[in-house]
């Protein structure tokens, strides 16, 4: 009679046990869950980086990046709500739960594998930096050392810079960068060789002034980073992803902006 007791109790501890495991299962869910729960993805970009990420005429948000956004949301089958943050802040937006991803052209770093896991890219870039054209003493990477870059120190790119051993000029938007060089303050300015071509595109004024240095070969900088224990969510972000390079969403998308085809490597 003992023995049935105490196997009747281990049994009933054991069937509580597992309800309460359920339970706190269901209960969190994790956040691709709460995503699909509340019906729309918080998307961390920066808004002033095109034509990645930036303002038309019109002042709608626009880019490539804004685009792979939405396709992604799509895919999951909820809304899309961006969130404009500076580069600087937009990892601690993303740490806080401010944002649910970030879709920016962020790149892939061991350190930053720490805390977040990673899509598969969607993007690759090349690095190139730009300098007036009189500055006969600049014409390689090699050049650079020592010089001062008009940069953002946080950023992929200037990461990359500083690699190279530069110093920098801390500074947020191209503009700005374009006027540091002017009038002497910085030397040189770092970014993808995409990027710098819509610049001129857009400021033809500009192009007989500046002369644009390949820094790099073309390496995959377009990834999506998640913080980390949220697997589910990845996966289906590299899902959507996939799709979009088998459907051809991701080349039209780099033609569309970018006039050349970066999603290919």
């Amino acid at each position: 009679m003992k023995r049935r007791i105490i196997a009747l109790l281990l049994l009933l501890v054991f069937a509580v046990l597992s309800f309460s495991a359920c339970g706190k299962k269901e209960e969190s869910g994790g956040l691709l869950a709460d995503i699909k729960k509340r019906g729309y993805i918080i998307v961390g970009t920066e808004g002033t980086w095109s034509p990645y990420t930036y303002h038309d005429e019109n002042d709608n948000l626009v880019g490539f990046e804004v685009e792979v956004a939405k396709y992604i949301a799509d895919y999951l089958g909820v809304d899309v709500h961006y969130t404009e943050t500076a580069w600087s802040s937009i990892f601690a937006a993303l740490d806080a739960g401010q944002i649910d991803i970030v879709v920016n052209s962020v790149a892939y770093t061991d350190e930053r594998a720490e805390k977040y896991d990673f899509s598969i890219p969607y993007n690759y870039s090349q690095y190139a930096f730009m300098t007036l054209v009189e500055n006969d003493d600049i014409n390689s990477l090699e050049d650079v050392k020592g010089r001062i870059a008009a940069n953002d120190p946080t950023s992929n790119i200037g990461k990359f810079a500083e690699a190279a051993g530069v110093e920098f000029d801390e500074v947020k938007e191209t503009a700005q960068a374009f006027s540091e060089i002017r009038n002497g303050r910085a030397e040189v300015m770092f970014s993808t060789l995409v990027g710098l071509a819509d610049y001129f595109k857009q400021h033809p004024e500009d192009q007989d002034d500046f002369k644009v240095i390949i820094a790099s070969d073309p390496a995959p900088t377009g990834f999506v980073p998640v913080l980390k224990g949220n697997e589910d969510l990845v996966a289906e972000i590299d899902k959507a992803l996939e799709q979009a390079k088998k459907d051809g969403t991701l080349s039209k998308l780099a033609l569309k902006y970018f006039d050349v085809d970066t999603t290919q490597g």
